[in-house]
C-alpha cells in the first residue's frame, strides 16, 4: 500500500516546537538546541544579520503549511526516500524557513489520489494556492517568486555552476569500461567547480547558500554514496575546494533533515548500474 504521510508537518529550522511524530519521522532522537526558536541560533541555518532575516522569520511563523510529495523511501518505512529533486525542493523550504506538509509517496504502487494531482506520476509536486505544481525547477521559482525572504536566486552567470557534474556522474557510474573517458569527464567538470569555488566560495555565489547550491548539493550526496559503494571511487584529495563544499552543504541543519538514507541511495542506483 502506498505511504501517505498526510500528518507530518514539519516547522523549519528556526520554531518553537517540533512534535515527537516529526522527530521521529525525520531520525531525530532529540530536539537539537539550533531547532528552538529561543535557544542558540546555528549560524548556517539562521542569523539575524542576514538582510531581511527578521521579517522572512515573521512571515514563516504565520504561513500556512505548504503540501508537498515527496518519494518515500523503499528501505524503511516513514522515511524520506532517494530523489534528489524532491531533496531539492525540501532543502529551499528549510532554508526559507516555510511549514509543510509533507506527504510520501510509494513509486512503486502510486494510489489513485496521487496520479489526479500529478498525471505523469512524478515527484515532487507541491500545492500553491490550491493548484499542483510539478518539477523542481518551477516549484522552486514559484516559492523564490511567492516567498523571497530570504533571497535564495543564483545570478544568471553562476546559476550553471557545477550544472554537468551530475549528468558525468551518471554516465561514469553506468560505464563498464574503465577506458571510455566518462572517469576523465567526471574529473573535469569536478576540477572547474573545484576552481570555481576556491574563486568565488564558500557557496557557488560566494558567502551566503543559494539555488545553485540546493539543486547541486543533493546530486553530489548521490554521487558519494553510489560512487563509493558500486566503484570504491571518491573525489580526490587533488580537488580540496569540491571536498570543502561538499562537507559546509552536507553539514547543514537543512541537509540533514532532508538527505536519503545511504542505503535507499544505494537501491536507487542499482538498477541503472546492475542493469
Amino acid at each position: 500500500m502506498a505511504t501517505l504521510m498526510s500528518g507530518s508537518r514539519v516547522q523549519p529550522a528556526a520554531c518553537v516546537v517540533l512534535s515527537s511524530s516529526i522527530k521521529h519521522h525525520l531520525g531525530f532522537n532529540s530536539l537539537r538546541r539550533s531547532n528552538c526558536f529561543f535557544s542558540h541560533f546555528h549560524h548556517s541555518s539562521f542569523s539575524f544579520r542576514r538582510s531581511g532575516a527578521r521579517r522572512a522569520l515573521s512571515v514563516s511563523m504565520s504561513v500556512s503549511p505548504l503540501e508537498a510529495c515527496v518519494k518515500a523511501s523503499i528501505t524503511v518505512p516513514n522515511k524520506l526516500g532517494d530523489c534528489p529533486f524532491c531533496q531539492r525542493v525540501l532543502l529551499t523550504l528549510e532554508e526559507k524557513r516555510l511549514p509543510y506538509d509533507l506527504k510520501l509517496v510509494d513509486l512503486s504502487n502510486k494510489p489513485e489520489w496521487f496520479l489526479e494531482i500529478s498525471s505523469e506520476g512524478k515527484v515532487p509536486v507541491v500545492k500553491f494556492d490550491e493548484q499542483w505544481v510539478a518539477d523542481s525547477d518551477v516549484i522552486t521559482q514559484t516559492l523564490e517568486e511567492k516567498y523571497p525572504s530570504p533571497p535564495l536566486a543564483t545570478p544568471p552567470d553562476k546559476s550553471s555552476v557545477g550544472s554537468k557534474i551530475f549528468s558525468t556522474f551518471i554516465a561514469f557510474l553506468k560505464s563498464k569500461d574503465p577506458n571510455d573517458g566518462t572517469e576523465q569527464a567526471l574529473l573535469s567538470e569536478l576540477s572547474s567547480f573545484d576552481s570555481h569555488i576556491k574563486e568565488n566560495g564558500p557557496f557557488i555565489n560566494g558567502e551566503e547558500i543559494s539555488a545553485a547550491d540546493l539543486s547541486l548539493g543533493p546530486k553530489l550526496y548521490h554521487l558519494e554514496i553510489a560512487l563509493g559503494h558500486y566503484k570504491n571511487w571518491s573525489v580526490p584529495d587533488s580537488l580540496p575546494y569540491v571536498k570543502s563544499y561538499t562537507k559546509s552543504i552536507f553539514s547543514r541543519e537543512s541537509f540533514a533533515k532532508t538527505r536519503a538514507l545511504p542505503e535507499d541511495v544505494i537501491a536507487g542506483w542499482r538498477p541503472k548500474v546492475l542493469g
